[in-house]
């Protein structure tokens, strides 16, 4: 789940939706009713835990909820950020086209840093071998076509932990 930083988001945050936050900001229990637990945590019940969570997302305190797996227990022990020189006027086209390719996990732009770092678009994919990252990255080649001048694969050395926002809990 990630959280927006706004300052007037977050003196607009009551005490009850703090504690709604930090209770589930780990993550929702593994229950049939995983909203009936988190207001029972907070002293609530889950019908208006989960009205309470629908409403802070509508107004952007919440902008997601999303499952993460945790993809080297799939097996999926190869991960290349692939990195493309693509031309500035067919990006933003081809980089939505990327993205929606069913192998690549996210993609985005960034800004170029000449002379070293020609790259403007990122995609990264997963493998179960270093072959299936590379054939993957060879069909985004192939989707660039002619507005492609270069790319890379840079391959994960490390597991990093990926976590948003934390709030802590008043005392």
């Amino acid at each position: 789940m990630s959280t927006s930083a706004s300052t007037s988001e977050s003196t607009a945050l009551g005490s009850l939706d703090r504690e709604l936050i930090v209770a589930t900001q780990q993550g929702l229990p593994l229950v049939s009713n995983p909203w009936e637990e988190v207001g029972e945590r907070i002293g609530i019940s889950g019908d208006e835990a989960l009205a309470r969570f629908q409403r802070l997302q509508a107004n952007g305190v919440l902008r997601r909820v999303a499952a993460v797996p945790n993809h080297y227990r799939l097996g999926y022990h190869y991960n290349g950020m692939t990195v493309w020189d693509v031309d500035d006027e067919q990006v933003r086209e081809l980089g939505q086209a990327t993205g929606e390719l069913p192998f690549v996990s996210h993609c985005y732009r960034r800004p170029r840093h000449r002379p070293l770092w020609p790259y403007n678009l990122f995609a990264m994919v997963h493998g179960t071998s270093r072959d299936e990252v590379e054939t993957k990255a060879e069909r985004i080649h192939e989707l660039l076509g002619d507005a492609c001048r270069g790319h890379q694969i840079l391959y994960s050395s490390a597991i990093l932990k990926k976590t948003g926002l934390r709030l802590q809990r008043k005392r």
